[in-house]
């Protein structure tokens, strides 16, 4: 009896953590980042590895380049961890 009880108890628990974590992810905010945008500049980059593409991201955004990047932006060597490439629509 008194081992059925803990299991009951442990059941409740993991159901209680379970609910807090999918309200918590449920509340989330929604993503505000921009796309990388699908564009005849950035389409060689849709079909590259991440890591092989982002290593062309200063060519353009480096700080004396055509379209620099904010002084505020984040580390700039991960582009697109944030940046999500987006398919063309069909």
């Amino acid at each position: 009896m008194q081992k059925t009880k803990k299991t009951f108890v442990y059941n409740l628990l993991f159901l209680a953590v379970c609910a807090g974590l999918f309200l918590f992810l449920w509340n989330a905010p929604p993503e505000t980042t921009a796309h990388l945008p699908n564009n005849d500049d950035h389409a060689q980059f849709m079909t590259m590895k991440k890591k092989e593409a982002e290593r062309h991201c200063n060519k353009c955004h480096a700080k004396d380049a055509m379209a620099p990047l904010p002084k505020d932006h984040p580390p700039k060597y991960r582009c697109l961890f944030c940046h999500k490439r987006i398919k063309e629509k069909e």
